[in-house]
């Protein structure tokens, strides 16, 4: 699936702020190097849905096991043996004797602690994996699963490792066996033992993103066959709100464009984001944040939300909106399914020319029948132009005004807003009061 930077931005897929981020929340990650390949998994949405299915099993397999999952991997071994490579040390004994080990342990002590430290965590890690192998490795396992622990076992199938399968911890090794490990893996083992890592950190990945579906509840979406494009849930909300407000929808080729306006702060821009983030998601094999969630599989996602002007280019704000949609339109045209999401559109004209350019995009999207649509607006008038097409879904959200204090139920309601509240935030922040006292 494709998605372009500005999508990912405006979605807080990822963000400079990492907290605010949707890949920040769901780094649950063990080591850097998982986090590494979860970030990789992210900017690589899959493009099938037999690939994405085999993700989803493959998650639901380590959270069945997560009994066996090797707590003793942890990110301080993967980086000790890292620098147990990199490190320059006096000679480990080729065929070490108790004379030669205590001799290499008296006379060059500070490199005898590193070897052996760094075995005690090299020990622990092919532990690890060797547990994975045994208790993840079946033949009924996902697919995804299957082949990367396949290739883990061949390449960790090794006559020097026996000793690690038939002991419990590397302290059970005598100094002897630590020195004859330890050079084995420094001499003999570089390149497969850097393989094993970089397999280890790709299963790391899916367990963060298993323990992610966990800790957050969230819900394995449903991928529909076919060439028409689909999206419906129920209960879907923003994985980064505290508190947030279930949305139910529903798109498809006989209604694929969804018209929403609302006043400022009512819960348009969330809606916008939550959908795209939850579809997002869907295509990692990921959970979605949603009671239910059922949806075919898209080209593409591609976002108008947070457009910026170019003072160094001299380019207005109205002219780069003009340039996404422009480029939107050419990347759509090809009869291929994307979700398009579209935030407030041509906020950076007048009013009247606002509304003549988005009846004009509009009425040129719905032209557009492989791609689902939605689209906020603060120009509510040309809503009732827009009725006689019975593709349009208009909705909105509701705000209500007691004791001059603004009620925002962020329901989403059928229909057209009519709200009007700019002022009344003007008047109540005090800025009304400010003005009349200079």
């Amino acid at each position: 699936m494709e998605i372009d930077k500005t999508t990912f931005t405006d979605l807080s897929i990822f963000d400079a702020a990492e907290e605010f981020s949707v890949f920040s929340k769901l780094n649950l990650c063990r080591t850097v190097g998982g986090r590494d390949k979860l970030y990789e998994n992210f900017i690589n949405p899959l493009n099938s849905i037999e690939a994405i299915k085999g993700i989803q099993l493959t998650l639901q397999a380590i959270l069945q096991n997560l009994q066996h999952w090797p707590m003793q991997i942890s990110n301080g071994s993967v980086l000790m043996i890292e620098k147990f490579y990199y490190a320059t040390i006096d000679g480990i004994p080729a065929n070490p004797t108790s004379l030669t080990a205590y001799s290499y342990k008296y006379f060059h002590r500070p490199d005898f602690s590193l070897v052996t430290y760094s075995v005690g965590h090299a020990f622990d890690f092919i532990k690890g994996m060797q547990l994975l192998i045994k208790y993840f490795l079946k033949e009924d396992a996902p697919a995804p699963l299957h082949k990367l622990l396949l290739q883990a076992q061949q390449v960790i199938n090794q006559k020097q490792f026996i000793i690690i399968e038939q002991s419990t911890k590397a302290s059970d090794l005598t100094i002897v066996q630590q020195l004859q490990l330890g050079r084995y893996l420094r001499h003999h083992y570089k390149r497969d033992m850097l393989q094993l890592l970089d397999i280890y950190f790709q299963l790391d990945a899916w367990y963060g993103m298993a323990m992610a579906v966990k800790q957050y509840g969230l819900q394995f979406p449903e991928f529909v066959q076919g060439d028409q494009p689909l999206l419906t849930a129920t209960g879907l909300y923003h994985l980064l709100l505290h508190k947030p407000t279930g949305y139910d929808i529903t798109l498809d080729p006989e209604c694929n464009f969804l018209f929403l306006t609302g006043a400022n702060m009512a819960g348009k821009s969330t809606f916008i984001k939550s959908i795209g983030a939850a579809v997002f998601l869907a295509h990692i094999g990921m959970g979605v944040p949603a009671q239910a969630m059922q949806l075919s599989l898209f080209n593409g996602i591609l976002s108008n939300i947070n457009v910026v002007d170019n003072i160094s280019k001299g380019e207005s704000y109205f002219f780069n909106e003009v340039q996404r949609i422009k480029s939107t339109v050419t990347k759509i045209s090809n009869g291929k399914k994307w979700l398009i999401l579209i935030d407030e559109l041509f906020k950076g004209t007048n009013v009247d020319d606002a509304m003549k350019c988005s009846s004009t995009v509009i009425e040129g999207l719905l032209k557009i029948k492989q791609s689902l649509f939605i689209l906020s607006t603060h120009l509510y008038e040309i809503g009732e132009g827009l009725k006689k097409h019975p593709k349009i879904s208009f909705n909105y959200f509701e705000t209500a005004i007691k004791n001059d204090q603004l009620l925002f139920s962020y329901q989403l309601k059928k229909g057209i807003s009519n709200d009007r509240i700019g002022y009344l935030i003007l008047k109540n922040e005090g800025v009304v009061d400010m003005l009349q006292k200079l």
